[in-house]
């Protein structure tokens, strides 16, 4: 802003001086003391000033002119939130989907991906809640004890990232967030947000270092005025194996719907069932 007023100021200077275009003769020296030509015609300050009244006119505008009256640029637009793309899963990123078979980012009941970014790690989460939706960190498959990362939609339509540590069965606010270059969205009754968090971390009880594989526990549910209540399931989705950050996988798990089929003893009833249909009843 400074350097803007500045420039105005050196402009108006060179204007006048004669510096900025053809340089005055001495006949129209003496025109510019009295202001008249030979002729009592306006000489060539009066012409200079009409020349910086209309650059400043242009340069000037009340549109471009901040609330101290000094000119600024105008503010670029603002991206909107890309979609997170499916087809990296596997081959640049690593992803976790939890759902029905084959669903992606915008369908999945839970979306995680992951992807290494120098330093720093790049976290896209998404799922079918209006509240929100978290990851954690943990060195076993139980909560309690775990670092958290969680992505949270108030009522202002705006969605926040915070950092929790699980306290037992309760997630609690910390205030140190490792999370930068932040990004959310509410869309579709989903919430889907991204961002940063490094690799490396001091020694700390609440934030562990990424670089080092854990299992990933998933969990989403209802918030109230930008605050998280008790997820969705009571059995939340938890990784089966500790995730490596180096390693980019895609992988899929199916929900509590999608798993009854899966069962053996399920599958053994619908065996007996179909062989019992087929053969008839005595």
């Amino acid at each position: 802003m400074v350097l803007l007023r500045s420039f105005a100021q050196l402009t108006v200077l060179l204007l006048r001086s004669g510096w900025w275009g053809v340089a005055p003769s001495p006949t129209d020296e003496g025109a510019l003391r009295t202001g008249h030509g030979e002729h009592g015609e306006p000489g060539h300050q009066e012409a200079h000033k009409d020349s910086y009244s209309t650059f400043a006119s242009e340069f000037l505008e009340s549109r471009y002119l901040s609330d101290e009256g000094y000119p600024f640029p105008t503010a670029p637009p603002v991206d909107p939130f890309a979609k997170i793309k499916v087809s990296d899963c596997g081959v640049t990123k690593g992803c976790i989907r939890y759902g029905k078979p084959g669903c992606d980012a915008e369908s999945c009941d839970y979306f995680l991906s992951y992807r290494r970014i120098g330093t720093d790690v790049e976290f896209e989460m998404s799922a079918d809640t209006d509240g929100w939706v978290a990851v954690g960190f943990s060195s076993d498959k139980k909560m309690g004890g775990d670092d958290v990362m969680g992505c949270v939609h108030d009522d202002n339509g705006r969605v926040r990232i915070h950092h929790f540590y699980n306290v037992g069965q309760w997630a609690k606010e910390i205030k140190r967030n490792p999370a930068r270059d932040e990004e959310g969205i509410f869309e579709n009754n989903r919430v889907t947000c991204r961002f940063k968090r490094p690799l490396y971390v001091p020694r700390e009880e609440t934030l562990v270092d990424l670089h080092l594989s854990w299992y990933y526990l998933f969990a989403w549910g209802p918030a109230i005025q930008g605050s998280i209540t008790r997820h969705d399931i009571d059995s939340p989705p938890v990784s089966d194996r500790m995730i490596s950050i180096y390693k980019y996988e895609d992988i899929f798990m199916p929900s509590t719907a999608y798993q009854t089929f899966n069962s053996p003893i399920c599958l053994l009833l619908i065996v007996a069932l179909t062989f019992y249909l087929l053969m008839g009843t005595p």
